[in-house]
Formats: structure tokens, C-alpha cells, sequence
């Protein structure tokens, strides 16, 4: 997700929705602020991912099915050879432009949906609002289990909590 700040910068976030049959639905993120100065990476680098994929790891403390989207940077040469030095990870690939079946897209709208008044804002105000919105998610994991109950994919989730 990019979230656009006042003047030339923008936040960039990447947070994958982590879940294990029989625990809670959880979510962590990376965010990147990018002030817009010349030379600057505009998005997440290949690195980012990695980081955050490591960071998911010792999150649910097991392997790891990843399932990404196709963009550029989760098929790169680079992050493909990132994910092959790792033997606890598998990929899967969507098809393209089915964003539908992606639970990310579903919490990019939800975020958005909450910041669309505070695009105006400057950037490191931003970038607390949309990381403060990020934490609080983990506590809805009624709402996490729902996007990934929305994309129709068959996903072993843990039962409702009464």
C-alpha cells in the first residue's frame, strides 16, 4: 500500500496476514517513509520483504506458505533468489489482476478507507497514523479472519472465538 503525504513523499507499507490452525489470525507490517529525494527507492526493496518474511517467521514460529500477488519486486530475480536461500518458506503465486483472491487488497481498503481524510497531512504524521491503525489490527482478529474469508480461497481457519 502507498499512502501519499503532503508535498512529495509517501509512506509504504507491506503486511502480510499470518495465521496457524488453532491460534489467533495476526498481522505485522513493514513501513517505509520516502521523502522524494532524488536517487531515493520510491517502494519496498526486495530486502524489505525478506525482512518482514523473517519477521513472520519468528512470528508463527513454523514454515511459511507464502502467497503473494505479482508485483514487481515479489517476482524479481532477486527476491526469488532471497526465498530459495531458505528452506522454510513455500510460494504461491495469484494469477494476475485477481486482487480478489489477495486478503491484503482487502486490508489496504480498510486502511484506506480510515485514512482518506489525512492524505493532506505531513509525511511523519502520516507514517504514526498508519502505523498506529497497523497495530491495532492484531486486536481484530474477527477482522483479519474476514479478509481472508473474503478472498472465497479454502484456508483452514481456526473456528470463530465465542
Amino acid at each position: 500500500m502507498k499512502v501519499n503525504g503532503r508535498g512529495s513523499g509517501r509512506v509504504s507499507v507491506a503486511g502480510p496476514i499470518a495465521m496457524r490452525p488453532g491460534s489467533r489470525t495476526r498481522r505485522c507490517h513493514r513501513l517505509r517513509c520516502h521523502t522524494g529525494r532524488k536517487g531515493e527507492r520510491r517502494s519496498l526493496s526486495e530486502r524489505d520483504y525478506s525482512a518482514l518474511v523473517d519477521g513472520v517467521h519468528q512470528l508463527v514460529k513454523s514454515p511459511i506458505v507464502l502467497v503473494w500477488d505479482r508485483l514487481n519486486t515479489h517476482v524479481s530475480h532477486k527476491m526469488r533468489d532471497l526465498i530459495d536461500a531458505r528452506s522454510r518458506q513455500t510460494v504461491f503465486t495469484l494469477p494476475a489482476y485477481a486482487p480478489e483472491l489477495n486478503a491484503g487488497e482487502y486490508v489496504w481498503a480498510h486502511m484506506k478507507h480510515n485514512l482518506a481524510s489525512l492524505a493532506g497531512v505531513a509525511l511523519d504524521r502520516l507514517a504514526a497514523l498508519v502505523r498506529n491503525r497497523l497495530e491495532r489490527l492484531p486486536y481484530r482478529p474477527d477482522v483479519l479472519d474476514g479478509f481472508l474469508a473474503g478472498t472465497g480461497l479454502a484456508i483452514g481457519l481456526p473456528p470463530p472465538s465465542p
